[in-house]
C-alpha cells in the first residue's frame, strides 16, 4: 500500500505539483494523464525520493517520506521503469535482469516470466523495441519493488507492439502483486489498463476515479475533453432528465448543474442518417479513422456534434443528416456556460 497526503513540488519559486493525494491498494495500478507540463514525471520524480517535497508526505507500511525528514530513493525501495529503458549497453539480457541481485533465482523467474529465455545472451543493441522494455521491467521487478513507477514506457515503441505489450506489463505487474503508477500519454492506454485512472492539470488531480467513470461521468469539462472526443448540447433538466434540440435524455447532474445544462455527448452517444431535406445540420467534417468514420455535424441552431459510424457507413460532407441521442446510460450534465 501507497499513501500520498497533500504533496507539492516546486521547482524554485514554480509550484509544479500541488496538493496531490491519492492511495494505493497492494497490486493496484493507476494510469495518471494530463497535458505536458502538468507534472506528471515530476510527481513520480517525487515519490521515487528523486526531487524534494515541499509539502505533504509519502506513506509506505516500512517509512514515511515528509519536507522534514526525507527517506533517500535507495530506502524506498521503488522499481522504475522509463521511455528511453535506461538499460546497461554493455550487458546482455541475463546481466542486466540480474544486476546486484543477491538471488539469481528471483531473476531467472522475471526472464521466464516476460519471455526472454531465447535473448538472454543478446545485447541491448540487438533487441527490439519491445524486447528492451520487457527487459527493462524483468530488472525493476526482480528486485522486488515495494512500489511501481512507469513513466510513458511505451512511447518509444511501434503501434503495432503497443497493445499486445500493454498487457504483458499490467499481467506482470498483477503477478507481482505491487502498486504502480503508470504515466502515459495514450488515452486508449490509460482507460484499458489502469484499475483507476488520475487526470493531472497544472499540478492537481482534477479527477482520480474508475477510469469508466472518468469517461462517462467527467467531474470538469476538462477531464471530458481530454480524455475523448466531446460536445456539449446545451438542454433543460428536470427529474433526471435532460431536453434537448435532439429530444429527450437521461442525465446525471455534474458541479450542482440545475435548469439549463450543457450535456456531454461522445461520438458513440449519436447516431445519423442522410436525408434529402430538412433533418438536424450538415456534416462539417468527416475524418476516416480505419475500423470507422467521424463525422462532425453543425446542428441548424449552431452547436457541433459528434457521430462515430461503421467504416461501411461513409457520408459525404455538406450532406443533410438527421442526428438521434442513441445511448440508454444518463449523460453527464454540467451547468450551461
Amino acid at each position: 500500500m501507497l499513501s500520498v497526503t497533500d504533496m507539492s513540488v516546486d521547482y524554485g519559486s514554480t509550484r509544479v505539483v500541488n496538493g496531490v493525494h491519492l492511495e494505493l491498494a497492494a497490486d493496484e495500478i493507476l494510469t495518471l494523464v494530463g497535458p505536458t507540463g502538468c507534472g506528471k514525471t515530476t510527481l513520480l520524480n517525487g515519490l521515487a525520493g528523486l526531487v524534494p517535497m515541499a509539502t505533504g508526505a509519502v506513506r509506505h507500511p516500512d517509512w514515511t517520506a515528509t519536507p522534514d525528514q526525507p527517506v533517500p530513493p535507495e530506502r524506498r525501495k521503488v522499481g522504475m521503469v522509463f521511455q528511453d529503458f535506461a538499460l546497461f549497453p554493455h550487458l546482455s539480457v541475463e546481466e542486466n535482469v540480474r544486476f546486484r541481485l543477491a538471488d539469481h533465482a528471483v531473476g531467472e523467474r522475471w526472464i521466464a516470466r516476460l519471455g526472454l529465455d531465447d535473448f538472454r545472451q543478446a545485447k541491448p543493441g540487438r533487441l527490439s523495441g519491445g524486447q528492451k522494455q520487457r527487459v527493462a521491467l524483468a530488472r525493476a521487478l526482480a528486485h522486488e519493488p515495494s512500489y511501481m513507477l512507469l513513466d510513458e514506457p511505451l512511447s518509444n515503441l511501434d503501434a503495432a507492439f503497443k497493445e499486445s505489450l500493454r498487457w504483458e506489463i499490467r499481467d506482470a505487474l498483477k503477478a507481482a502483486g505491487v502498486p504502480a503508477i503508470w504515466v502515459t500519454h495514450d488515452q486508449d492506454e490509460a482507460l484499458s489498463v489502469g484499475d483507476r485512472l488520475g487526470v493531472l492539470r497544472e499540478g492537481r488531480l482534477e479527477q482520480l476515479d474508475e477510469p469508466e467513470t472518468c469517461f462517462s461521468l467527467p467531474a470538469t469539462r476538462f477531464v471530458a475533453g481530454f480524455l475523448g472526443e466531446a460536445a456539449f448540447l446545451r438542454g433543460e433538466l428536470a427529474d433526471g432528465r435532460v431536453s434537448t434540440g435532439l429530444g429527450d435524455v437521461p442525465a446525471t447532474p455534474v458541479a450542482g448543474a440545475t435548469g439549463t445544462v450543457d450535456v456531454l455527448l461522445r461520438p458513440d452517444d449519436c447516431a445519423i442518417e442522410p436525408v434529402g431535406e430538412g433533418g438536424h445540420g450538415h456534416v462539417s467534417l468527416a475524418r476516416y479513422e480505419g475500423g470507422s468514420w467521424l463525422y462532425a455535424v453543425t446542428l441548424d441552431d449552431g452547436p457541433v456534434v459528434k457521430a462515430r459510424t461503421s467504416h461501411e457507413h461513409r457520408i459525404a460532407p455538406e450532406t443533410r443528416v438527421a442526428v438521434r441521442i442513441v445511448t440508454t446510460h444518463p449523460l453527464a450534465a454540467f451547468p450551461a456556460e
